[in-house]
């Protein structure tokens, strides 16, 4: 087998579990490697390392994906490798037939993304290693997964940069394009072909379920309070009345308004549905998400509480903080002077709760300062439309937008827009996302409730 041997000053990263050698970092190379092959990776002074693929062309040279001698990726390989991926998620979301198997350095399989969608598996193939090894991967997966069906997704520009190109299609079996899933007891329908990425983004499992406690308590508001009544056999019954004494009959008054900016697949007005939200709007600027969003809006039997707007988000907010400045502008009619028949720009409407959970703002390094306007923009314009004591739900899965710089920017947007937030919980990615120390490529999503109320 080929060797890589490594520079003396280099930054010792790789002996702290880091599974990436960069071509900066390698002295010399004994042998001939070939493209996507396996080479032995040794210190300076000849001390074995780690086995990882290689690939001359990528400036990722080589991938780590064993710390004991490994002569190829051969299907009994990888079949060890995928029980253990499908152990941890079994122990760790034991309830759940849909997760992410496998996330690639983090399981020890880098380059590598396989989903789990019930009987179908989605497979995304990211680098010449593992591409070279597909034969015994599909193999493997079918051996340790037993699925109906394997569907590619490796239709991503990131194979460019290790010179592949960009294919999907049916690997094994049989793949319908839709594909019925159920979390947190609710239905969704994933597209596997046409979806972004491989078709749903399960990272945010947890997150979606810590929505729960903000969706009910906001009866009170409307004047709405629960009496008790004496049935006619004796039992006594708890009933919600209006300020005028008469009963409530909608099964929702204690619910939120609820507000889903970028909304995909509508997760999460799913999940504020389930959990008891008065009404939602889901929102998204894709056409085909929103119709997405719709047929899983049904599937659910939630149609009733949800409405669909197929808008920009950024102009969305925008446009409803205008009509509520408007809006408070023309309240003060009686003590300045103004035109009160010209129509109104925006509507100006506000909501108990407001979910934002945008794209990527920032793909690589450079990006990073037009994200932090983008993010603060949003948020800014967001928490300007949270009713008095609601919240704003926010996220973020720009690796390069670091936690304390995301949680930076939301609070400069809070000065800005005169707002306290308290921030009630910071998550991250779920328990089918594994982090690895030291491996900070693998720290992307953040995740934050905070309560917004204004400064006096």
């Amino acid at each position: 087998m080929a060797a890589i041997y490594l520079h003396k000053k280099r930054k010792k990263r790789l002996e702290e579990g880091h599974p990436w050698v960069y071509r900066s970092e390698i002295e010399r190379v004994e042998g001939e490697p070939s493209p996507g092959g396996l080479v032995a990776v040794h210190r300076h002074d000849g001390a074995y390392l780690a086995t990882g693929y290689y690939n001359e062309a990528s400036q990722l040279t080589v991938r780590i994906v064993s710390y004991e001698p490994l002569e190829a990726m051969a299907r009994e390989w990888f079949a060890a490798k995928l029980l253990r991926c499908k152990e941890l998620r079994e122990r760790f979301v034991p309830d759940a037939r849909s997760y992410r198997l496998v996330y690639g350095e983090a399981d020890f399989l880098p380059g590598l993304i396989v989903d789990k969608f019930e009987e179908t598996l989605v497979v995304q193939v990211l680098t010449l290693g593992m591409e070279m090894a597909r034969e015994a991967l599909v193999a493997a997966l079918v051996e340790v997964m037993q699925p109906a069906g394997i569907y590619e997704r490796s239709d991503v520009s990131v194979r460019e940069l290790e010179g592949l190109e960009k294919r999907k299609g049916v690997l094994y079996g049989d793949c319908p394009q839709h594909v019925t899933i159920r979390e947190n007891g609710l239905l969704l329908e994933v597209d596997i072909v046409d979806g972004q990425k491989t078709g749903y983004f399960f990272d945010q499992r947890e997150n979606r379920a810590a929505i729960a406690p903000l969706m009910l308590g906001w009866g009170a508001r409307s004047g709405i309070r629960t009496v008790e009544q004496l049935l006619d056999d004796g039992t006594v019954k708890k009933v919600p009345v209006n300020k005028s004494g008469q009963e409530v009959t909608f099964p929702y008054w204690d619910g939120a308004t609820v507000l889903e900016c970028f909304s995909h697949t509508g997760s999460f007005t799913l999940h504020a549905c389930g959990y008891g939200a008065k009404k939602v709007t889901c929102l998204d600027i894709s056409e085909h998400a929103v119709e997405s969003a719709r047929r899983n809006v049904m599937l659910n039997g939630f149609g009733d509480r949800v409405e669909f707007v197929v808008a920009d988000a950024f102009a969305y907010l925008r446009e409803q903080v205008r009509g509520q400045e408007e809006r408070e502008t023309r309240g003060q009619a009686d003590r300045r002077k103004m035109d009160t028949s010209v129509k109104m720009a925006g509507k100006g409407r506000t909501w108990d709760v407001v979910i934002l959970d945008p794209p990527a703002f920032a793909k690589t390094r450079s990006a990073v300062e037009g994200a932090c306007r983008g993010y603060k923009d949003i948020n800014l314009h967001g928490m300007k439309l949270v009713n008095e004591g609601g919240y704003l739900v926010t996220a973020s899965c720009s690796y390069h937008m670091k936690p304390d710089l995301f949680l930076e920017t939301i609070h400069a947007a809070a000065q800005d827009a005169g707002k306290t937030l308290r921030l009630i919980e910071f998550r991250g990615a779920g328990k089918d996302h594994p982090r690895i120390l030291g491996v900070d490529e693998g720290h992307y999503l953040k995740f934050a409730i905070f309560e917004v109320t204004t400064r006096r």
